[in-house]
């Protein structure tokens, strides 16, 4: 069900659509952001960079947990887009789906150091990586599917 869960602050945009989509095989985008979720103005945005290929839906954290954890959602292949650490450790104590998390885009803002090329975080960040990899997850850095994965783990 779950192809991937993505951290992107851009959420969905041209690598999302032209290359992670087709590359998963998605056929669903969920969008999980409280903010965006109350957004029209980003949802209709976003709404304009997704692939034809695939439904978008945007959600809460809440809303996004139900649906992930609905039997229902099953013979969707979703790909998962949250902006921040913080919402995918959210969303992977939540589902038990989620085994691994894709650092694809965080950028640098005042307080973040950058540990990969495009991938900038918080001494906050780094401790919820360091619990998310005591828990068993996979945090892997890659922007686009052919990249060689990297562990985050090597990088913190």
């Amino acid at each position: 069900m779950i192809k991937l869960t993505r951290i992107d602050d851009r959420l969905v945009h041209g690598q999302v659509a032209m290359t992670w989509t087709p590359a998963l095989g998605a056929d669903c985008l969920i969008v999980a952001n409280d903010k965006v979720a109350k957004d029209e103005f980003m949802k209709m945005t976003l709404g304009l960079a997704k692939p034809a290929s695939a439904k978008l839906l945007i959600k809460s954290l809440a809303d996004t947990v139900t649906f992930l954890n609905d039997p229902r959602s099953q013979s969707l292949k979703i790909l998962v887009l949250i902006n921040s650490v913080k919402d995918a450790a959210a969303l992977a104590s939540e589902v038990s789906e989620i085994q691994s998390v894709n650092f694809g885009g965080i950028r640098t803002k005042e307080g973040t150091r950058s540990i990969a090329k495009a991938i900038a975080v918080t001494e906050d960040d780094i401790s919820i990586i360091k619990e998310m990899l005591a828990k068993g997850l996979e945090l892997e850095v890659r922007q686009v599917p052919t990249d060689k994965k990297i562990m985050i783990d090597t990088l913190i």
